[in-house]
């Protein structure tokens, strides 16, 4: 049996369905204000789901006695109005989220794991990111392995302006990261030619700088050390990646060929439930 009203107020507590909702208080206890639904609720364009997705969903506004929704904001690559859920102050959700779309934030993304990228093949906290791997261009049966920046090592550097002092105190990140006696520093004289010079390194954390000719010092520096952990293998037997001695974990590829096709793959697949999706 249905009811229709043009208008309902609820002065107490609303319940649908079967449930106890404690957490909203009962009887004489019970929250003024508050709802419970057992669901599933659907809010928004009636035959957007063809089937219960969820405990609730939000489907586009169709109201045609509505304004049409608009958040005000703008983001660099575009807000998506009209929307269909619009939630002002913190959210908290206590399990996996899943988007079939792209995620966008005007500020910063925080993440306290790790950060997965191209179905698990990027993983942003790896040392050994983004290798490029490829068939040897002199040794056949062999293969070539360099890790970015395209070099045959492991490394990090960094670069600068030389102090007027000649002393440059090297990143603190790089105590127990690389190798303090395993660093190559390139010095460019600016404005004149500069007997440029390393006196000592200090402790691993300082590179004392002078001009031999004694003069004031004006320059830059590139310095490239080589990580603690490196152990990469750049030329190996093999005719493809997976042939890389001891295996591949922490390594992933944008430059092989069954890179590209599990990329196609995936996107096949999703071409393919879309088209499902919208016969349904």
């Amino acid at each position: 049996m249905a009811f229709q009203f043009d208008d309902t107020a609820i002065g107490g507590q609303q319940v649908v369905g079967v449930g106890l909702p404690i957490c909203l208080g009962l009887g004489d206890s019970k929250i003024r204000g508050s709802s419970y639904v057992e669901g599933p609720q659907l809010i928004g364009e009636a035959t957007r789901f063809p089937f219960p997705y969820a405990s609730l969903m939000v489907g586009p506004l169709k109201n045609s006695d509505a304004p049409s929704p608009f958040v005000p904001g703008a983001l660099c690559f575009g807000v998506n109005n009209p929307y269909s859920l619009s939630v002002s102050g913190p959210s908290a959700f206590m399990g996996p989220i899943d988007i079939e779309g792209n995620v966008t934030a005007a500020r910063n993304v925080q993440a306290q794991g790790d950060v997965f990228g191209n179905c698990g093949r990027h993983v942003l906290s790896n040392k050994k990111d983004l290798p490029f791997d490829m068939p040897h261009p002199n040794k056949k049966g062999w293969r070539l392995r360099h890790v970015c920046i395209e070099g045959p090592e492991i490394a990090v550097y960094c670069r600068g302006k030389i102090p007027p002092d000649g002393i440059i105190n090297l990143p603190s990140f790089w105590d127990g990261l690389v190798n303090p006696e395993d660093m190559s520093i390139s010095l460019t004289p600016i404005g004149s030619w500069q007997e440029l010079f390393v006196k000592e390194i200090k402790w691993g954390k300082q590179i004392i700088v002078r001009n031999n000719a004694g003069g004031a010092i004006n320059g830059d520096y590139y310095i490239v050390a080589r990580r603690l952990d490196d152990d990469l293998i750049v030329e190996y037997e093999g005719e493809s990646h997976e042939d890389y001695p001891n295996g591949n974990a922490g390594y992933s590829f944008n430059f092989e060929h069954n890179y590209v096709e599990e990329l196609i793959r995936d996107m096949v697949n999703q071409k393919v439930e879309q088209i499902d999706k919208e016969k349904n």
